[in-house]
């Protein structure tokens, strides 16, 4: 039986260490819709659904 990872939204994850579980989805609620920032060199992907942050 697969346990579920539980996913903090107050953590910015790096995509290097968590990568996607589906290419381009949230791994939380699995949404495509993305708001983007870019600062100092990071390129920050935001979740338009549930709020998770990812560095890419």
């Amino acid at each position: 039986m697969e346990t579920k990872q539980e996913i903090d939204l107050s953590i910015t994850y790096n995509i290097r260490e968590f990568p996607d579980k589906i290419s381009g989805r949230c791994d939380n609620c699995n949404n495509a819709k993305f708001k983007s920032s870019i600062k100092n060199a990071i390129f920050l992907r935001e979740c338009r659904h549930c709020g998770m942050k990812k560095i890419i």
